[in-house]
């Protein structure tokens, strides 16, 4: 199956998105789009970035069209991303996705390339490790995962694939996490297994 097909199943790609394999610059339109809505929903979330301006913020992601696209990615694909912290020695800004359930074109995918090909029968589209690759970002750790439940209630009804250590990923773990009973939990399953109510996260550096 080619490449961009495989996308269109995946992703759901609608006619605004670019078809080319490998683009990462968006049309003037959609970078307009997106930067609305990453503004709307920082102004809207400021206790997720205390102390930030957007207009900083702005200027940072218009000098990179390549982590735009990302943020795009992380946008079109349901993750609602937005700004976490600021790492003030180098100027960066940290994105994470910030859904109240994880991101619904993410889930229903193993944790890796290897989980998923190790399946004999009912595999998935795809898997959370190569569509963040794809995406530009990186899964969340699950220190990540846990600095994002201090700034609201995530994954209430759903959980989100975690990146996993490598010593437990050889013996054929991975790691998952969720937020119940006001508490965050970290389990484990098959790399090969997926739910309809599991996907994963990402971050960004910008």
């Amino acid at each position: 199956m080619a490449q961009n097909q495989f996308q269109d199943r995946v992703y759901k790609l609608n006619e605004h998105i670019m078809t080319m394999e490998n683009e990462k610059e968006l049309s003037p339109e959609q970078r307009e789009e997106l930067l609305g809505a990453l503004k709307s929903r920082f102004e809207k979330n400021r206790n997720r970035h205390k102390g930030l301006e957007w207009t900083k913020v702005q200027a940072k992601l218009e000098a990179n069209a390549e982590k735009l696209w990302s943020l795009n990615e992380m946008e079109r694909t349901g993750g609602e991303p937005d700004v976490v912290g600021h790492d003030k020695p180098t100027g960066e800004y940290i994105f994470y996705d910030c859904s109240a359930e994880s991101p619904k074109v993410r889930r229903s995918v193993c944790y890796d390339r290897e989980g998923l090909e190790s399946r004999k029968e009912h595999k998935p589209e795809n898997n959370a490790m190569d569509m963040a690759a794809a995406m530009g970002i990186e899964l969340l750790t699950e220190e990540q995962y846990r600095e994002l439940q201090k700034l609201g209630n995530f994954d209430t009804k759903t959980s989100d694939w975690v990146k996993t250590p490598a010593e437990i990923r050889k013996l054929g773990g991975a790691l998952f996490c969720d937020l119940r009973y006001d508490q965050v939990f970290v389990y484990h399953n098959g790399a090969e297994s997926y739910y309809a109510a599991r996907g994963f996260r990402g971050s960004l550096v910008v």
